[in-house]
């Protein structure tokens, strides 16, 4: 990147950070209440860690025969647990209140 880029780069995200919020017109910005919809990674991919993990061979063997991209499809089951787990924690923590 040039150095001449760089200092502009500079230069809009100083005045970006120094605008309050008060100041950005977001007439033409409906506001989102429902994200119901919304699509995981559509913007944004999580960044990929790659490890040595023991699955039972059964699993790995239906994953392998059952999806094309096996590993997709298993990081798709592990978040889905995650995100179930997470969801039942939030209504459990809730009903405490």
């Amino acid at each position: 990147m040039s150095e001449e880029r760089s200092r502009r780069i500079a230069n809009d995200l100083a005045r970006a950070i120094a605008t309050s919020d008060e100041d950005i017109n977001t007439d033409d910005i409906p506001e989102v209440f429902d994200w119901s919809d919304a699509v995981r990674g559509k913007f944004y991919r999580p960044i990929k860690e790659q490890v040595t993990l023991r699955i039972d061979a059964d699993l790995l063997a239906w994953f392998r025969q059952n999806e094309d991209k096996y590993q997709t499809a298993i990081n798709a089951a592990l978040r889905e647990h995650v995100d179930r787990q997470r969801q039942a924690r939030r209504e459990l923590a809730a009903s405490k209140r």
